[in-house]
């Protein structure tokens, strides 16, 4: 007589693991969707944080004069893009303050 060896899975329990992975997937996909504007924004302020503080860099740098602009920090590598991660863009006020500014969707017709 020939013994089969039975150990392995069998339709019925893959489709149940298989329903089990697809529920957490449709519980977690929203999260973190939700959450990647949340991260961008945090980065976008740390960005700006950063900017400034390297302002102040470039000010003891050269005489206590600021920035001509915040493409001049990023030419002279004090950062290294002046481009928040959700596309918004910096601005270097006259006070060597550093806001940002919005993209702009799309393009005006």
């Amino acid at each position: 007589m020939k013994i089969r060896n039975e150990k392995g899975f069998t339709l019925i329990e893959m489709l149940i693991v298989l329903l089990i992975i697809s529920v957490l997937l449709i519980i977690t996909i929203p999260n973190i969707t939700t959450n990647t504007k949340v991260v961008e924004d945090k980065g976008c302020e740390a960005l700006i944080r950063l900017a400034e503080a390297q302002v102040q860099a470039y000010r003891m740098e050269n005489g206590g004069d600021y920035p001509a602009s915040i493409d001049v920090l990023e030419t002279d590598k004090y950062i290294s893009s002046s481009e928040c991660p959700n596309g918004d863009a910096l601005e270097l006020q006259a006070d060597g303050t550093v806001t940002k500014v919005a993209a702009t969707v799309g393009t005006p017709e």
